[in-house]
């Protein structure tokens, strides 16, 4: 029987990224998200649902979520879904289905300039900010202009390949 498990996620996250090491120095990094659903109901009435996902990413690019965001940052993840039980302290089973990511996103807040961001945070996340706003923008594309003194190539011309 085939099997297909691939999950998309995009929300914001609930916590601070945790950052832990296997004894082989493999990089876990654990995270939670908030996604949320907007829509109305049949009496008009505007309502939000809110889903919470732990989320779980291995290796080099866990260093990078755990140095790049914080708690309320956005984000889009792309992974598969993970189920676990476990016996608990007071005997009983204990079940568990989160995310493990597989690759992400950055995504921009919106505001100035609209990269990511957000109120608080520490002095490393500061000088991250403050580095991303002070970067130039990028030039934009070629104009119609630009390509006025180009010549136009004869038929027959060697440059063409086909």
């Amino acid at each position: 029987m085939a099997s297909f498990n691939k999950v998309l996620l995009m929300g914001n996250l609930t916590r601070d990224v945790e950052l832990s090491y296997t004894p082989s120095n493999t990089a876990i990094a654990k995270f939670g998200m908030a996604c949320n659903r907007n829509w109305t109901g049949q009496d008009g009435q505007k309502r939000e649902e809110v889903t919470f996902i732990d989320l779980t990413m291995f290796g080099r690019r866990a260093e990078v979520l755990n140095k790049y965001l914080h708690k309320g940052d956005p984000l889009f993840v792309e992974g598969r879904l993970h189920y676990e039980t476990w016996d608990a302290k007071d005997g009983g089973k204990r079940h568990k289905l989160s995310v493990v990511v597989e690759d992400f996103q950055f995504i921009g807040r919106g505001g100035a300039g609209g990269q990511g961001g957000g109120g608080g945070g520490g002095s490393q996340r500061g000088s991250a900010q403050a580095a991303r706003q002070s970067a130039p923008a990028p030039a934009s594309g070629p104009t119609p202009d630009d390509y006025a003194s180009d010549p136009i190539p004869e038929e027959g011309g060697d440059d063409i390949p086909f």
